[in-house]
């Protein structure tokens, strides 16, 4: 039996690990199985380019648990993006992406795929899934739900959202100490998110339940404040700029210092119709998603607050590399473990879908339908946890 493996989408710290959690998963049930990846998502396996596993696979599952990002390599490609596809190469002209891929599929005589990604990747699978129902392409494909931003209806907790967390924290716990280099600083501290604000906010959780654990002497002015968060920015969270700047004035002129942490999506609405109204053009991927990169909310705001709050330096950094190349972290890895034992036997018993904690069930982890998969879960801002944090810093 042949299993092929396909990531896709950006970087997580749970691609490679779960690769190796599923192959550790199938080496200690089926005997007779050979492993494929298809390189650099489906762009891979629409031109079949593919990366046989050696036996010795087997014994090295390990080795996978220590990497961060994809060793068989990631894109993003939109399978029911006819047009995107042939531009790119990747089909020609009149051909179906979708019959293109299970063709392929067939040809390598796969008969289980693992889809490892975000809600794009997993949208795919859920067309390709769906159109080898229809053709009758004895095929299973069971995916695992990937992404930092924890945006998948309806799934509670994707993998590798934890770690990313973590690393953003541990990010800025170094660029605080940028505080001492200037009066009147303003950090600005820009965490991924295009719609969702979960990783920013939860990384301002981690990072504050850490300064909780250290040793402050404000006597010599090593005072926790002025390594605290001052404010969180999501695209979930209403702003009154105006407001928020008479706040942080405040702040400034207290402690000569204000750090926010702002998701890379938050206030994407104003600067897209400033740009649009100056009739410039706004850039996007495959998805019609806007490329964050050439809006550069960061800068956006640190050139408006900097004025407003009369910062004599503002340093503008962002997490997004740095936390999603990581590794993955111990509560990461406990999921993606048992994430991968469930997919394996579900694989093996033909079923198809996407295994994660399911929202509607109590966070029960199990095989949720590909119907059921969605992007655009956005950040509940009334949780407890989020809403004590805003009343103690004194944001809402």
């Amino acid at each position: 039996m042949k299993v092929a493996f396909l990531t896709a989408g950006g970087i997580a710290p749970c691609l490679s690990a779960s690769i190796g959690c599923l192959i550790e998963s199938y080496s200690q049930i089926v005997n007779d199985i050979t492993f494929i990846g298809y390189l650099n998502g489906y762009k891979g396996l629409l031109l079949g380019n593919s990366l046989s596993f050696p036996p010795s696979v087997n014994r090295n599952t390990d080795i996978f648990l220590d990497f961060g990002g994809s060793p068989i390599g990631n894109s993003r490609v939109k399978l029911t993006n006819i047009n995107d596809c042939v531009k790119k190469g990747y089909v020609k002209e009149n051909e179906d992406p979708l019959k293109i891929a299970a063709d392929q599929l067939i040809k390598d005589e796969v008969k289980i795929l693992h889809t490892i990604g975000g809600d794009d990747t997993n949208t795919m699978a859920a067309q390709l899934s769906l159109y080898l129902k229809k053709n009758n392409y004895d095929l299973t494909v069971v995916g695992l739900p990937k992404t930092i931003d924890n945006d998948i209806f309806p799934i509670t907790q994707t993998l590798g959202a934890w770690t990313a967390a973590e690393q953003g924290a541990l990010f800025f716990q170094n660029i605080a100490n940028e505080n001492t280099t200037s009066s009147r600083q303003l950090i600005i501290h820009e965490a991924m998110g295009r719609n969702c604000g979960w990783l920013t906010a939860y990384t301002a959780k981690v990072y504050r339940e850490n300064l909780s654990k250290r040793n402050f002497f404000p006597e010599i002015l090593i005072d926790r404040s002025r390594w605290d968060i001052d404010a969180v920015y999501l695209p979930e969270l209403p702003m009154d700029f105006d407001a928020e700047c008479q706040r942080l004035i405040e702040k400034m002129d207290k402690k000569d210092s204000v750090n926010i942490f702002l998701s890379e999506g938050a206030g994407t609405d104003t600067i897209i119709a400033e740009l649009e109204s100056n009739n410039k053009m706004i850039e996007r991927d495959a998805f019609g998603h806007v490329a964050l990169d050439s809006l550069n909310p960061g800068k956006w705001f640190s050139k408006e607050f900097s004025k407003r709050l009369s910062a004599d330096k503002t340093l503008v950094q962002k997490s997004g590399y740095f936390a999603r190349s990581a590794a993955p972290g111990k509560k990461d890895l406990d999921l993606i473990s048992r994430s991968a034992k469930i997919a394996v036997e579900c694989a093996l018993n033909n079923e198809s879908g996407l295994v994660g904690m399911d929202d509607s069930k109590n966070e029960k982890l199990g095989l949720i339908d590909f119907s059921r998969i969605k992007g655009g879960k956005p950040f509940d801002i009334n949780c407890n946890w989020f809403q004590d944090m805003l009343k103690e810093i004194g944001q809402n």
